[in-house]
């Protein structure tokens, strides 16, 4: 395939006009708000974030490399088809639920990262330990995509993938690391606009190539494969269903939706662009379904493709390319390509901010440097961003199996922080040992229904299970679901055990290790002036705190029923001298 200096130029251009809006955001941060509250700027977006830039920039979010590769991909395979195109329909679903439910409390406490509520009720200790698997999701993620990036590059113009991915990669990290939110959301509405000219210009050029034949034909009837519509086997129902509601309720713990959340001006806001991107997920998902009917659509032998054809070759998951590069003219497949680009960069962006953010709030402000100065957490939050950068683009570069990693970890968030994001909003009473409890069974559980992906076997065989190819066993039992039902039960069945063994008498106080249940003065939990600085935060709004301790790291994010029953015990003070 000879080298296209054409498509090389386009990307360049591509490339430093996306550059060039991150650093005018950049620079638009500089000038917003105090010096006081850069950090909170820069992880928030100094939580002033408008319907129109924060619409794109939610919708950026999700609507990235994998999201239009894998719907493409999963319309075109034969025995899937546009019903196991779950992306779309799940991830709109997700943003809906996440909109009528968890905007609202999340923005009307004034958190900054997802993982504060956490370490408010249950702990620093805790909020590290969830902090692992949202930082996996999040690692695995943008290396997944950068992956995908870089060989669709290479099959457009032919140009080496490494080189593709490191550039791609160096361009992502250098405007999250100058800008923050303001320049991953400014930078994401320039992408989300791309993305959907891009691939809206392509699709009418493929569609009419001699050799397609009409979609509405192939949707229903067998011409050079099976329907493009595709159907669901009564064996594969509760795969589908697992599958589904992995994508519904596992796509709202991710600290990239909940940094947008944050960022509103309001809490109405952030459940209006929860809604808006809901829609838009739906609308971008159009044009890359279209392709993947072409896909599927098209004689290969009359292109200059030839046969096999790509589900033969093992290239179905790159037929977005593959019709960009040989179904339309080659300018028009430059210009798809940098739709596909930004659609990438959109995502893993959010997702290396999102990883930084966490760790430098979470982990280091929080659970080791209470007193650093927000300039400190500026330059944490810096240098973790090209750590993270680097890190997941190693993994794109290195790893053969990053997609696999990358489901694995996905289900984690679903299993482990979902079922813990519903306890510690809604549900009064849970304490860190039901939530370490909780996050141990469904951890234990997922691991050993096994990964095909990373061919993993199982160790628990659930009915209906079936070997594959490379005889590692399948489960069609919705094994996942039950693995997060498990946790969610399990925290709330093990925090109230707790608390009545403790509050009972039945276990002395000072056996209550973790301090979750009946310790007055806990090293883990922190102030709420520790958690929230920001001046427009609703104090009354949040849980109450004692006054008397407010200037002590014991006093805060403390368990407000901790604090209800030490407050109606009298005699506690002279029991902790005892």
């Amino acid at each position: 395939m000879p080298f296209h200096v054409e498509g090389l130029v386009a990307i360049v251009v591509f490339y430093l006009a996306i550059l060039a809006v991150g650093i005018w955001a950049a620079w638009k941060t500089k000038n917003t708000g105090s010096e006081g509250d850069r950090s909170e700027a820069i992880i928030v977006g100094g939580r002033d974030i408008g319907l129109l830039v924060g619409g794109f920039t939610m919708t950026a979010t999700w609507v990235g490399g994998g999201y239009i590769n894998g719907t493409a991909e999963a319309v075109y395979v034969p025995g899937y088809g546009l019903a196991w195109a779950q992306a779309p329909i799940g991830y709109a679903l997700s943003l809906i639920v996440g909109g009528l439910f968890f905007a609202k409390p999340m923005r009307s406490k004034g958190y900054v990262t997802m993982l504060d509520p956490f370490q408010q009720i249950y702990g620093k200790r805790m909020g590290g330990l969830l902090f692992i698997p949202a930082l996996m999701g999040e690692m695995f993620w943008a290396a997944a995509i950068f992956s995908a990036l870089g060989a669709t590059i290479s099959v457009i113009i032919d140009i080496n993938i490494n080189i593709s991915v490191i550039i791609s990669a160096l361009i992502a990290i250098m405007y999250t690391l100058v800008g923050g939110l303001y320049s991953v959301a400014y930078t994401d509405v320039v992408q989300l606009f791309c993305i959907f000219l891009g691939l809206w210009v392509s699709v009418p050029f493929a569609m009419s190539h001699p050799a397609v034949t009409d979609i509405g034909l192939t949707a229903v009837q067998e011409v050079y494969q099976a329907p493009w519509l595709g159907s669901i086997n009564s064996l594969d129902i509760y795969t589908w269903l697992d599958n589904f509601l992995l994508l519904t309720l596992g796509g709202i713990p991710w600290q990239a939706y909940f940094q947008r959340v944050l960022s509103s001006s309001s809490a109405t806001y952030a459940q209006v662009l929860s809604f808006l991107a809901a829609f838009g997920c739906l609308v971008m998902a159009l044009p890359a379904i279209l392709i993947g009917a072409i896909g599927a659509s098209t004689a290969w032998n009359q292109t200059d493709y030839g046969l096999p054809d790509p589900m033969t070759k093992k290239e179905a998951d790159m037929i977005l390319p593959i019709v960009l590069q040989y179904l339309c003219p080659v300018y028009i497949s430059f210009f798809g390509l940098g739709a596909v680009s930004a659609a990438v960069m959109s995502s893993a962006d959010s997702s290396i901010l999102s990883a930084s953010s966490m760790f430098a709030r979470n982990i280091y402000q929080l659970s080791f440097r209470q007193n650093a100065s927000d300039r400190e957490i500026v330059w944490v939050m810096r240098i973790t961003v090209f750590l993270f950068g680097a890190s997941a683009t190693a993994m794109a570069l290195l790893a053969s199996s990053v997609y696999g990693l990358w489901y694995l970890s996905s289900d984690l968030v679903y299993i482990i922080i979902f079922p813990q994001l519903l306890c510690v909003l809604f549900i009064k009473g849970t304490n860190t040992y039901g939530a370490i409890a909780g996050y141990v069974f469904g951890l234990l559980l997922r691991i050993t229904g096994g990964e095909p992906y990373l061919y993993l076997q199982p160790l628990i065989y659930y009915p209906g299970c079936y070997p594959d190819e490379n005889n590692i066993y399948v489960q069609r039992f919705p094994f996942k679901t039950l693995a997060m039902l498990t946790s969610f039960f399990t925290n709330i069945i093990v925090s109230y055990l707790a608390k009545y063994l403790f509050e009972s008498g039945t276990l002395p106080p000072k056996l209550d290790f973790l301090d979750a249940v009946v310790s007055r003065y806990s090293r883990e939990h922190m102030d709420k002036a520790t958690l929230v600085k920001s001046d427009n935060i609703v104090l009354n709004e949040l849980a109450p705190v004692n006054p008397r301790h407010s200037l002590t790291l014991s006093s805060t994010f403390t368990n407000k029923e901790a604090f209800n029953y030490v407050d109606s015990s009298p005699d506690l003070s002279n029991t902790e001298d005892n």
